[in-house]
């Protein structure tokens, strides 16, 4: 049982549990279908989220680029959903059917060569998570080998993120331009509009998420991960110890990718469009803000604060559309300044000291009824074992009686 109890810390499996029953059976029973798919569009962002937990909270590198890599995601699945919208019965009254939209009206005559391989399904699935990777090893094997890091790194991942906005953006013909993608509808012939295809492709968001979260919680319980959390305080020594920091820095922020571009692909197929307002520099800032409201160093206080974060935007334009960017930013400035360490942070250094505190005070409040009982029981038995009273007269000794 001890054994068992020490496994459930280890791998914070209460938590996990917990957030899976929340997230699979209690928001899918009182939520309707518009509120549930809402709810699903923020677990998306929630990947990444989680990606940054171990590339910032346990790599110590922070990036503010991580829209680009949920951007890449994104749009390869939205490229394979747009060729499927764009047959040539669909779009006979172009001039060129077979095509997008978007290169009909730029006057492109021909699918580009580049779209080609995202006719095929598993070859656009295994984009969605090779081409982010690639562009962060790209980019992280040239900074982290030659020992950029810190601000430095933040700056060139926004700088990256603002080229890929500008590019998508010049690019119309090919990329869809600001508008991006639109009327992604079916996923081989299934349509994913009706109810039923939102409460499964929320279930598939849930499932993938939950994976994600074991993947990085076994990584972070591994021996890679104490070299993480060595090498984000004391990088001089781990690298005097033999071990090449620059590799671990470069594996986290490529896992980190690939785990952004799973829920980019995952946001084109719940909301049916993909844009270049999700790959610039202020999305991957916000995203940035998940992980720290949920706190940088819990996985799953992540998810809570990608929630929160995105629930708190849906209510306050909803309710006070003239002043919710006012009370936003007061949500995160107040948050920021009142719990350093995010949610994960109230739970770890207030609730569970307080809960703890609690038990002991019951165990203790507890304990005296038994010893009074006791301390009555014994006076009589020693009454019953020896009648002789407790004082005898003078010269008079027990013996001799």
């Amino acid at each position: 049982m001890n054994a068992l109890k020490a496994w459930i810390q280890r791998y914070q499996l209460a938590s996990l549990v917990l957030l899976a029953v929340l997230l699979a059976v209690v928001l899918p029973l009182t939520l309707d279908i518009f509120r549930l798919n809402l709810v699903g569009k923020y677990l998306t962002y929630a990947f990444v989220a989680i990606g940054l937990v171990m590339v910032w909270g346990y790599g110590g590198v922070l990036s503010l680029g991580q829209g680009v890599f949920f951007g890449l995601g994104g749009y390869a699945m939205a490229m394979f959903l747009k060729l499927e919208a764009s047959d040539p019965i669909s779009t006979k009254i172009q001039s060129t059917p077979g095509i997008p939209d978007f290169m009909d009206w730029n006057q492109i005559t021909e699918l580009p060569a580049f779209w080609l391989p995202f006719k095929s399904l598993p070859l656009s699935l295994a984009a969605v998570i090779v081409v982010p990777t690639l562009l962060a090893w790209l980019v992280s094997f040239a900074m982290f080998k030659r020992r950029v890091g810190g601000v430095y790194f933040a700056i060139i991942t926004q700088a990256v993120a603002l080229i890929l906005t500008v590019l998508i953006i010049g690019q119309q013909g090919y990329t869809g331009g600001v508008n991006g993608m639109t009327d992604l509808k079916t996923v081989l012939g299934w349509d994913t509009r009706t109810d039923s295809a939102k409460y499964i492709l929320y279930y598939l968001c849930v499932a993938l998420l939950i994976g994600a979260i074991v993947l990085c919680r076994f990584i972070q319980t591994s021996k890679l991960g104490t070299l993480l959390l060595a090498m984000r305080d004391k990088e001089d020594r781990v690298r005097f110890s033999g071990y090449d920091v620059a590799n671990f820095k470069i594996f986290t922020f490529c896992l980190a990718a690939a785990l952004s571009g799973i829920g980019g692909a995952l946001f084109s197929l719940q909301v049916g469009f993909m844009s270049p307002s999700f790959v610039g520099i202020v999305p991957s800032i916000e995203m940035v803000i998940y992980a720290a409201v949920g706190g940088r160093m819990s996985l799953v206080g992540a998810v809570y604060g990608t929630l929160l974060v995105n629930a708190g935007k849906t209510y306050f334009s909803e309710s006070f559309p003239d002043l919710w960017l006012f009370l936003m930013a007061g949500l995160f400035i107040g948050v920021t300044m009142a719990f350093p360490m995010g949610l994960a942070g109230v739970w770890e250094e207030h609730i569970v000291p307080w809960w703890k505190s609690r038990r002991q005070a019951l165990k203790e409040a507890a304990v005296p009824a038994p010893a009074a009982s006791a301390a009555v029981a014994a006076p009589a038995a020693s009454a019953a074992a020896d009648p002789l009273p407790a004082t005898l007269p003078d010269g008079v000794s027990s013996q001799s009686v």
